[in-house]
């Protein structure tokens, strides 16, 4: 039965999915398989882009037939003879014999290879700058040679001006006039790309592996994107193409550390991981390990593109590289990445000869710099060979950390001032959720938008509150955005206490008002209210960031925002003449007192939720302490909180900080 998909107005996507096949290309592993893509553009004249392998050819022709619907085939257009791509062409043309074939004269010379049927009569020879009209269509041809790396290719798109363009990007890029260089293997075809106006880019489920060039000039106008495997891509259509500016370049995609180590009895290893552990003190935090003995070499290729600084550790053996060792270093080299800073750790009981062997075969690369600090190691790791990987791990440091930052890694945590983060500015929102029938809100101050098309926001969620608990399982929030005119007993009630202890919204929920998606939102006090629905998590020690989908928005009032400073100014009581005092703790972060003499060191603040580091010792306020034994933890009022020392810090425990 047919399956297929609607993909733009007139365009059809007709392929099929092999979740089987476990390596592509008989190389990179697969584990939810691959599809091949082929599209159907219905137009005055009909036009197929690309065929599929054997093994979908089924769903394949009945996916044409259905889209056809009883129309002829007209035009075939062959992007490259790969028989993942072209291997059903003979019973294309068997089924559609006056379909013609649109290549160019090296592919029709391999159609000759491949298949019997008479290609003479039905080929349509195109070469660069040739278009082909089917009436709203207009398909422009650039020749695009390329190399042998796996994965998908291919690209399917309207532009700005609406003629459907199709390409594909390979090693060797040519478009807009520039030609970006790589490896290109013999007796490989030639496809198509895109036109001079835009330069597309193409995306696989295998892309970290497949290091294609595109380079996007400032107009493109790209909408979507249809590979030739993997999914069609509608958003973020940036990202993607920053990726391949990045890998045509060769540039690392971030200031990362690579760490692949060769190991026989756990000795480098050992080292690897000493050096990791040093890195990570040092204040380095992006930092990748692999045991190139249980990895595929396609991850440390990937890894080696993404990372700007490699470590290789490996052993001696049989007086040569370790065997996965040899065999992930050729896959780099043979992937002719450049502009990288290498560091090498050596192993061996008789004659450690690894790390020189190591140096031959990346030396073979262009930019590359070795870290003097290198580490040989025979046998395991002693005093001294610590002394070198600490030496070897402050030369990384200082060459990953921005200027200065290595030096000061090992202190910065140390140094650490809460009161400078209360200078950041911020907004003040009501954060409101809903699980089941039961309402909550609290206060947050991080929120941001991410993306204008479509509209996106990212906030942070302390994963003490309740609210934070109520969107991680229903995935929808409304957002009030606080005014100037809103008073300080909203603070109070949303800020100063727990829907994990008290309901908030008792006894009015049904009185207030709410957005389509059934949440309560604040009608007074706000200049407007947002509804998120989430589209993905980032998960950090005490927040989650939620990335939402705005899909419903209103302006309130035209009341200014509230802001973090304005409220500290101007909402928050100021500090009273102190009364009667006595001795206890008071939390720097939100005002909480435990009072009593002692402050347990694991005492974790009720309200807050920081721990007994930042409290301090303090005169607690007699007149709502009084009586009190000690240890109590009280909440005092609002009035008193603000007469607390250190009242220039946060007074409402919810926010996020």
């Amino acid at each position: 039965m047919y399956c297929v998909k609607n993909i733009k107005d007139d365009i059809f996507w007709v392929g099929g999915n092999d979740r089987r096949l476990a390596l592509f290309e008989n190389v990179f592993p697969i584990p939810r398989g691959v599809s091949y893509n082929a599209y159907v553009v219905l137009d005055e004249k009909t036009v197929l882009l690309d065929t599929v392998d054997k093994a979908v050819s089924g769903v394949f022709f009945e996916n044409i037939e259905h889209v056809l619907a009883g129309r002829k085939l007209d035009y075939v257009i062959v992007d490259h003879m790969e028989p993942d791509h072209a291997a059903t062409l003979g019973e294309l043309v068997l089924r559609y014999p006056e379909v013609k074939v649109v290549c160019n004269a090296k592919i029709e010379v391999m159609i000759r290879q491949y298949f019997d049927f008479d290609i003479d009569s039905r080929a349509v020879l195109v070469k660069e700058g040739d278009t082909l009209s089917t009436g709203k269509h207009t398909f422009t041809f650039v020749m695009d040679p390329h190399g042998p790396l796996a994965g998908g290719h291919g690209h399917l798109r309207r532009d700005g001006q609406d003629p459907l363009l199709r390409g594909r990007v390979r090693h060797l890029r040519r478009a807009v006039g520039r030609h970006l260089r790589r490896r290109v293997r013999p007796l490989r075809t030639s496809g198509w790309t895109t036109p001079a106006a835009t330069t597309p880019t193409s995306w696989a489920s295998t892309a970290r592996r497949c290091r294609r060039c595109s380079r996007r000039p400032a107009a493109s106008r790209s909408r979507w994107s249809g590979p030739l495997h993997g999914p069609v891509w509608r958003q973020n259509l940036n990202w993607f193409i920053d990726k391949y500016a990045h890998w045509a370049a060769y540039a690392p995609e971030e200031k990362a550390v690579l760490i692949a180590y060769a190991s026989v009895y756990g000795n480098t290893e050992n080292a690897a991981e000493i050096l990791a552990a040093r890195l990570s003190d040092k204040g380095v935090k992006n930092i990748a390990m692999y045991d190139v003995s249980v990895t595929h070499p396609s991850v440390i290729v990937a890894e080696a593109f993404r990372c700007s600084h490699l470590v290789f550790a490996s052993t001696t053996y049989n007086a040569g590289i370790f065997i996965n060792m040899e065999t992930a270093l050729h896959d780099i080299v043979a992937h002719n990445l450049q502009n990288r800073t290498v560091a090498l750790i050596e192993n061996g009981s008789w004659a450690p000869t690894s790390g020189g062997l190591m140096r031959d075969l990346l030396g073979k690369l262009k930019n590359i710099t070795f870290l003097d600090g290198g580490v040989t190691i025979r046998s395991s790791v002693k005093d001294e060979q610590r002394a070198a990987l600490e030496k070897l791990a402050d030369e990384i440091a200082c060459s990953v950390l921005p200027e200065g930052g290595c030096k000061k890694a090992e202190v910065l945590d140390h140094k650490i001032d809460p009161a400078a983060m209360f200078k950041l500015s911020y907004g003040l929102f009501v954060l409101t959720a809903k699980d089941g029938a039961r309402d909550n809100g609290c206060i947050i101050n991080t929120v941001m938008q991410i993306t204008d098309t479509p509209k996106r926001i990212s906030i942070a969620v302390n994963k003490a509150n309740l609210t934070h608990d109520m969107i991680k399982k229903t995935g929808v929030f409304n957002l009030s955005v606080l005014s100037q005119e809103a008073p300080f007993k909203i603070f109070q009630h949303y800020g100063f206490q727990s829907g994990k202890n008290v309901d908030k919204f008792e006894g009015h929920a049904d009185a207030m008002p709410r957005t389509e998606n059934g949440l309560i939102y604040l009608p007074a006090s706000c200049n407007a209210v947002l509804s998120g629905k989430v589209v993905a998590t980032q998960e950090y020690e005490t927040h989650t960031v939620f990335f939402a989908d705005v899909t419903e928005a209103a302006v309130l009032s035209d009341a200014p925002s509230m802001t973090y400073d304005y409220y500290f100014s101007h909402v928050k009581p100021k500090p009273q003449p102190a009364a009667e005092k006595k001795v206890g703790w008071v939390c720097k972060i939100c005002g909480y007192v435990y009072e009593g003499e002692v402050l347990p060191p694991d005492f974790i603040c009720p309200l807050c939720k920081h721990g007994a580091e930042d409290f301090e010792p303090a005169q607690v306020i007699d007149s709502w302490t009084s009586g009190a034994p000690a240890g109590a933890r009280r909440i005092p009022p609002a009035s008193h909180r603000a007469m607390l020392p250190g009242s220039h810090h946060h007074a409402y425990p919810n926010i996020n900080i």
